[in-house]
């Protein structure tokens, strides 16, 4: 058999194992991305939804303001969760990798991540409790008497931003930490040799090496906090709605399907917009 014989064949095996992959992302995600697509352009007239070919949704999310703002709120808060979560993340990581004994660092990484062992909607409802007004932060800062009231730390936005650093720390933490044990200590050696402080070294030469692990975990916490609505809903106290609780009351409330399918697309817009800015960080390899 001729050389390109055999790459024929090896190309179509290769065909072959890729095909029910391709097949159950184009049945399972293109279909419905597609159908959701044409909805979103569709309106609802009364009970009913037509389908006219409008851009009419889109523009409606524009001009009203409580859309809009849907989108806006979810912006600063899952912007302030990765930053909060990036600057906790970090030293925690560190600590891990380089202060921690390598016989006890499994331990350690196992009880960084103990919060993924429960339910996420079980360990929402965890933060409510003890975020309340009669929970173990107010009782234990009354008791101290470090304030004369409870402070609302609940039902608001500091807590679905307590609620999403809770979780999200401990993603960053797996994703930073995975850099820094690959990171060879001639590194620093080098620095030192040549008059590097501390503090010189982990800024030119610790930190951008390590900069992919922060920014995929930066990445994955901007996707996983921006769609999400359970801590929202539990946390937040509906006194501002996320985006994806707006697209919620769209088809609970309203059963109009064009406008929340038009809104989870401005959804995917935003999230694939912070892939092409992470993406020059997500795809570098150390040489």
């Amino acid at each position: 058999m001729t050389a390109t014989a055999l790459e024929r064949a090896e190309r179509r095996k290769a065909w072959a194992f890729a095909l029910p992959a391709l097949l159950w992302t184009g049945f399972f995600f293109l279909v419905p991305f597609a159908y959701m697509a044409a909805i979103s352009l569709w309106t609802r007239q009364g009970r009913e939804i037509v389908a006219t070919w409008t851009l009419d949704n889109y523009i409606a999310f524009f001009e009203k303001a409580h859309l809009f703002k849907g989108l806006v709120v979810s912006l600063e808060i899952t912007a302030a969760v990765t930053v909060i979560s990036v600057l906790l993340a970090y030293p925690l990581a560190w600590i891990i990798a380089e202060r921690v004994p390598k016989k006890w660092q499994r331990f350690a990484l196992v009880m960084a991540i103990l919060p993924f062992w429960t339910s996420y909607v079980v360990r929402s409802y965890s933060w409510l409790l003890v975020l309340s007004k009669g929970g173990v932060v107010n009782q234990a800062l009354l008791a101290l008497g470090i304030i004369a009231e409870p402070l609302e730390l609940s039902a608001n936005r500091t807590g679905t931003i307590i609620g999403f650093v809770h979780f999200f720390v401990m993603l960053l933490t797996l994703t930073i930490y995975a850099n820094l044990i690959q990171l060879s200590p001639n590194y620093r050696r080098a620095a030192a040799d040549l008059g590097a402080n501390a503090f010189q070294t982990f800024w030119h030469v610790v930190l951008p090496l390590t900069l992919p692990g922060i920014m995929v975990g930066a990445f994955l916490t901007f996707v996983l906090c921006i769609g999400d609505y359970i801590t929202p809903q539990i946390l937040g106290g509906n006194n501002e709605l996320v985006l994806p609780q707006v697209i919620m009351l769209q088809l609970g409330r309203r059963a109009d399907f064009p406008m929340a399918a038009a809104l989870s697309l401005v959804l995917m817009v935003v999230v694939t917009l912070a892939y092409i800015a992470c993406a020059r960080w997500l795809k570098m390899e150390r040489t």
